[in-house]
């Protein structure tokens, strides 16, 4: 009643054994051996199972909420400010699918020709508090007003952390500017969103929280 024979434990622990098993399961893992002989089928096999463990896991709730940001929007022409916004986050209407995307109406806008060159564009998320302050877009492009016709401006966020100055984080900040009414109109609305460059896709709500606080602490440390 001491634990298993000596004969089961061998068998357990023979390579041999955990070949086909690796090999049905994780044959990418296999082809290692090739680089370094000595490396035990069964090991690959581990390491193969946590790390397909930690794939399935559910991503950590996110430390922030809609609650604790405010975005700070400036879109202004070579000589004069076009649109001035400063709008808690939670706020503003949500995506009904729980995407990071929002929709803000301005009024009283400038009348201005329909196409602009030296557009300077800035999308700042600000965290409640004072806390940090994260630039999620600064930009200058032509921007079209054209009535009925939304003006698009983007930018790929960096990866926060150290590698931000080398490597991209697979996410663009977007912001989307449009009029109503002649002549440039005086009403209008602004949208702003996150998008994956993988799929070309708003990502949720949660996942671009999760982005926030490292990009905070990041912004803090330059």
């Amino acid at each position: 009643m001491g634990g298993p024979p000596p004969s089961w434990s061998i068998s357990k622990s023979s390579d041999h054994l955990w070949k086909p098993i690796c090999s049905a399961h994780y044959p990418s893992l296999c082809n290692l051996r090739a680089a370094d002989p000595t490396v035990p089928y069964r090991r690959l096999f581990s390491i193969g199972y946590n790390s397909l463990n930690r794939r399935l896991r559910s991503p950590s709730k996110p430390r922030l909420s809609l609650d604790d940001v405010v975005f700070a929007i400036d879109v202004r022409s070579t000589d004069s400010s076009i649109v001035t916004v400063a709008k808690p986050a939670c706020d503003l209407l949500p995506d009904p699918n729980g995407l990071f995307r929002f929709d803000m109406d301005v009024c009283e806008l400038p009348r201005m020709a329909k196409v602009l060159d030296g557009v300077m564009v800035m999308w700042n998320v600000v965290q409640k508090g004072w806390q940090g302050v994260f630039s999620m877009m600064e930009c200058k492009g032509k921007g079209s007003f054209v009535p009925g016709v939304e003006g698009w401006f983007s930018s790929e966020l960096p990866a926060p952390g150290c590698c931000s100055g080398r490597a991209g984080s697979g996410l663009v900040a977007d912001l989307r500017l449009g009029f109503c009414g002649a002549d440039g109109g005086r009403g209008g609305k602004v949208g702003v969103g996150v998008l994956s460059v993988v799929s070309w896709r708003y990502v949720t709500v949660d996942d671009a929280l999760r982005y926030l606080p490292a990009a905070f602490s990041f912004t803090l440390e330059r």
